[in-house]
């Protein structure tokens, strides 16, 4: 007799501050439905950083909302793993059920998936081209992928379903083959993701679109009679709809095995208790999306509020250094990244937007650039998308890997942040 399969759901913001609020409130309220559902939380693994909740800019400690006046999507959330531990290395590990390969003390809770059993992985955070953020590491289109397969070749799951909320985040799945996998980004790979409903008290914002809409979607509808096909129906209407009335494009895109659109979402999410007749509620009329801006743009408008709210002049002043160092050091990668094209006699690679065909390439090219020339796990929001856009041409250009890295390490060696 077959054993009775299992749900496994893992869950991860990959980013840590108050500037980037959002992430954590996604992923905090994406628990929330998953619980409410049923699913156990042995079988759930959450990696936030979790430095939001008593953060000293929260006016209501102990309190995540993830909309304008919404309920707290804080209490009883799994911390199974936070600060340091929150790694693209352990969201592999945990994933591949490999509790050897995680670097942590304590508990090492990972997904000990077998042949018969589903995986849901959601992801938020920023992204870039075959790039995906955590907090102080980064995830590659080529390891994700990579992953993925061997577990398939495994027999580590009877199907897997894995949505991504990131700018690019079609670049993270587009090269995803394997039958019996499916996933949904929440925007095409040449697009951004957007940000939406600032709070002016909290002065962060709270969602994005996509998640507000996905969520949203979790919250009213039963999981036993909806299917992933018109889920994703959903997402792609409301989110470009949303999108398109702040004047931006977002446009949700699915990959991997289509076959898989016609399961009940409770094939993967629980079994939801909402009626049938609950199932088509439309939005709450007063949750409507506004303040929508570009997820990079956050932190630049978060600290030109914190300036402007500020009555210390000192305080003032320091916070207004902060600002403008920000803004000297990306005029500064800007030029670094101008002198590594000349270098390479590639100019063109400054202009060009490129997809992302060499994954395996553009993950040592990026190492090798963080690791001399700017380290942005370290110091995030200087390396912008349009830099690492540079580096995706770079290797898509038809450059030996190692005359990029030898055209990095020069400037590295003439240039000061």
């Amino acid at each position: 007799m077959a054993s009775k399969s299992k749900q496994w759901v893992l869950l991860a913001a990959g980013s840590k501050g108050w500037e980037d609020y959002s992430v954590q409130a996604n992923v905090c309220h994406a628990y929330q439905v998953m619980h409410r559902n049923g699913i156990s939380d042995d079988q759930i693994v959450v990696m936030i950083y979790d430095d939001i909740a008593y953060n000293q800019q929260n006016p209501s400690p102990g309190n995540i909302i993830n909309v304008p006046n919404g309920p707290n999507v804080y209490p009883g959330v799994l911390k199974d793993y936070t600060g340091e531990d929150v790694s693209a290395e352990n969201f592999l590990a945990i994933l591949r059920g490999d509790s050897a390969a995680v670097k942590k003390s304590g508990p090492k809770k990972v997904i000990r998936s077998v042949e018969n059993d589903s995986i849901f992985i959601y992801l938020s955070d920023h992204g870039n081209k075959g790039i995906f953020h955590f907090p102080n590491s980064t995830l590659y289109a080529h390891d994700l992928i990579s992953t993925v397969k061997a577990m398939s070749e495994n027999h580590k799951f009877s199907k897997m379903v894995i949505y991504l909320e990131s700018c690019n985040s079609g670049s993270m799945l587009d090269h995803l083959s394997e039958s019996r996998v499916y996933a949904v980004s929440s925007c095409r790979p040449d697009e951004y993701t957007y940000a939406c409903f600032f709070d002016k008290k909290m002065n962060t914002f709270l969602a994005d679109i996509f998640s507000f809409n996905w969520l949203h979607h979790m919250d009213t509808v039963s999981v036993c009679f909806s299917s992933l096909g018109e889920q994703f129906s959903y997402l792609e209407k409301n989110v470009s709809k949303d999108a398109r009335k702040a004047g931006v494009t977002e446009t949700p895109c699915n990959y991997g095995d289509k076959s898989m659109l016609k399961l009940m979402l409770s094939e993967f999410l629980g079994e939801s208790s909402v009626s049938v007749s609950e199932a088509s509620t439309p939005r709450p009329l007063n949750v409507q999306v506004c303040d929508v801006v570009e997820t990079t743009e956050v932190p630049l408008i978060v600290q030109e509020n914190r300036i402007k709210n500020e009555q210390d002049a000192e305080k003032r002043q320091a916070l207004q250094r902060q600002y403008d160092d920000l803004k000297e050091k990306r005029k500064t990668m800007d030029e670094a990244l101008q002198k590594i094209a000349e270098q390479l006699k590639a100019q063109q690679t400054l202009r060009e937007k490129r997809e992302v065909t060499r994954t395996y390439e553009l993950k040592v090219v990026a190492e090798h650039f963080k690791n001399n020339l700017f380290n942005w796990e370290k110091e995030p929001f200087v390396v912008t998308r349009s830099h690492l856009q540079v580096l995706v041409n770079l290797c898509e250009f038809g450059l030996k890997v190692e005359s990029i890295t030898e055209a990095i390490t020069h400037v590295s060696q003439e240039i000061t942040f």
